[in-house]
C-alpha cells in the first residue's frame, strides 16, 4: 500500500495550479441541487460548507439569497475562485482554515458534505465525524455525498462503504437517510451514498 501523502495546504494549492481538479463537477451536482431547492425560502440558517473547493454549492445558496453560507478549505485558489466569480459573497465567510481547528461558535444549522470526507486522511474519519457534531446545534443537519466505493488506484480520493461509515457517525447523529444517491452524475452513478443525519441533543464524552 502506497503512503497517504501529507494532505497540506501546499498540496491542495499545488492541484490547483496545475489543474489536477477530477474532484471538481464543473457545478452543484443533482443531488445536492434538489436538497437545496426544498429547504425553503432563504432565512438566518448558518451553512458551513468544508473543504468547498470551488464552491459551487455556496454560490447556488448565494444565489438563491440565502446569507449565511460559510466556505472552509486550506487552498487559497479555491476560495480564490469562488470570489472571483461571486464577487458579492460575503469575504468574511470565506475562511481560509482547517476544519478541524474551527471552533463552534456560534453553531451551525446545516452542514454540507461534497467530496472533502474522501479527500482526507482515511484516519480522520472519526474525527470528522465527530468535528461535524460539535459545530452543529443539536438537532442540526450533516447532508451530503460520500463515495460508498473502493477505488483501484491510491487515493485522494479515498473510498469505503456505508457500514465503515456509519461506525464513525452513529455516536454522534441519528441518521434520516443513508442511503444510495438516485440521481448522481452519470460517471457517479451507483457509486454515492446520500446522507442526511440529525445531531443528537447530546454528545458523548
Amino acid at each position: 500500500m502506497q503512503p497517504v501523502p501529507a494532505l497540506d495546504t501546499a498540496y491542495w494549492q499545488q492541484r490547483y495550479e496545475i489543474g489536477q481538479t477530477g474532484w471538481d463537477a464543473g457545478g452543484i451536482t443533482p443531488p445536492l441541487r434538489e436538497y437545496f431547492n426544498q429547504l425553503g425560502l432563504p432565512d438566518s440558517r448558518r451553512i458551513l460548507i468544508p473543504g468547498a473547493g470551488r464552491g459551487y454549492e455556496a454560490e447556488y445558496l448565494h444565489r438563491a439569497g440565502w446569507p449565511g453560507v460559510f466556505v472552509a478549505d486550506l487552498a487559497p485558489a479555491a476560495l480564490e475562485d469562488l470570489q472571483a466569480r461571486v464577487p458579492d459573497f460575503p469575504a468574511v465567510q470565506l475562511l481560509l482554515a482547517d476544519f478541524f481547528a474551527l471552533e463552534p461558535a456560534p453553531l451551525f444549522d446545516l452542514i454540507v458534505e461534497q467530496t472533502f470526507f474522501c479527500a482526507l486522511n482515511p484516519g480522520l474519519r472519526p474525527a470528522y465525524a465527530r468535528q461535524c457534531a460539535r459545530l452543529l446545534r443539536p438537532g442540526g443537519t450533516l447532508m451530503g455525498l460520500l463515495f460508498d466505493t473502493e477505488f483501484a488506484q491510491a487515493g485522494p480520493p479515498f473510498g469505503g462503504s456505508r457500514e465503515e461509515y456509519r461506525t464513525y457517525f452513529e455516536p454522534y447523529f441519528d441518521f434520516g437517510h443513508f442511503a444510495a444517491a438516485i440521481n448522481s452524475l452519470p460517471p457517479r452513478q451507483g457509486r454515492e451514498l446520500f446522507i442526511c443525519l440529525k445531531r443528537k441533543a447530546t454528545l458523548p464524552e
